[in-house]
């Protein structure tokens, strides 16, 4: 029986790379020159540190336009407010992966209620849907992309 599954990833490399061009780019912009600004990158966030409210402001938008160049969803990205302390501002992003109960549940409703000859089982973080036709798979994911979802969805794993 064919199926796929649904998942919400996020490339690790690529938003590494994305980090590093805009530390680079930091470094050299001649409005951050002098100041005390970088990224701390872990697995799931990361933290803009600089002088002023502004200039973690401007890192952000870097930030964003790195990403976007490297072809990472920002819907995938959600950015805190500023917060000061001491003499520094931090503003820490968070990366959303994964498919959280609440999303899932609501995709599978959506799948159920469009009546495709479809089944969708949540599996820990990703929905596989199952069916007998190659072309109700390829409506299901139709639907999927056109579904108002709050994170990027990839469809892998499709086995005939």
């Amino acid at each position: 029986m064919p199926s796929f599954d649904t998942v919400s990833e996020l490339d690790a490399h690529e938003v590494a790379n994305a980090v590093d061009q805009v530390r680079r780019e930091v470094q050299n912009r001649f409005d951050f020159k002098g100041s005390d600004s970088r990224l701390e990158h872990d697995d799931s966030t990361i933290t803009l540190i600089s002088e002023s409210d502004f200039q973690v402001r401007q890192m952000l938008d870097i930030l964003y336009a790195k990403m976007s160049k490297r072809g990472i969803d920002l819907k995938a990205v959600e950015a805190g407010e500023p917060s000061a302390s001491g003499k520094t501002v931090q503003l820490v992003v968070t990366l959303k992966q994964g498919l959280d109960a609440e999303l899932a549940k609501r995709l599978v409703k959506t799948i159920k209620a469009s009546k495709l000859k479809v089944q969708a089982a949540i599996q820990g973080d990703s929905i596989r849907v199952s069916g007998k036709k190659r072309d109700d798979l390829q409506a299901a994911i139709a639907l999927l992309r056109e579904a108002d979802a709050d994170r990027p969805l990839q469809f892998n794993n499709f086995r005939d």
